[in-house]
């Protein structure tokens, strides 16, 4: 009888190892990555989009769905630079390229938004934000702030 309690306890005990390792990846992370470009199951909550990296730069962006976009506007106090992406009769856009480059014109993120809005951790100082949209480039330089947030709109006026 106590070696069939063993047995019985041993794959109980297998049975949540095995389920646990379901649950994390192989970084430690619940719920997705870094390298995740979907917003469900990240770790942020509150429906802000999965955070990426790139370099030493942190952003997120997205802002399709009514959630996450709510949830995008509401950490922007949070994130040093806010960028915002229009068209014709304030159309939300997706699939924006966004190039941001340091006042040395060196590049720090290269990367597509996912939707309107993109929030972007960067250090203080100038920055110059081009953004195209299908074949139309746009340029704007922003002031990062050592304390406060900067934003920058753009809108196109055909898709």
């Amino acid at each position: 009888m106590a070696a069939v309690a063993s047995v019985v306890a041993a794959t109980a005990l297998s049975a949540g190892l095995v389920s646990s390792a379901f649950a994390q990846n192989a970084s430690g992370v619940t719920g997705g990555t870094t390298t995740d470009n979907t917003s469900a199951g990240n770790v942020n909550g509150g429906g802000l989009p999965q955070i990426q990296q790139q370099g030493d730069v942190s952003f997120t962006s997205g802002g399709v769905g009514l959630d996450e976009s709510h949830a995008l506007r509401s950490a922007e106090h949070s994130w040093p630079l806010s960028l915002r992406f229009t068209g014709p009769g304030s159309d939300y856009l997706a699939d924006v390229r966004v190039k941001i480059s340091d006042a040395h014109s060196g590049d720090v993120l290269d990367t597509t938004s996912r939707g309107p809005y993109m929030l972007v951790k960067l250090r203080p100082g100038r920055y110059t934000v081009q953004a195209s949209y299908k074949d139309d480039a746009q340029t704007k330089t922003v002031t990062v702030p050592a304390k406060g947030t900067a934003k920058a709109a753009f809108y196109w006026r055909s898709q």
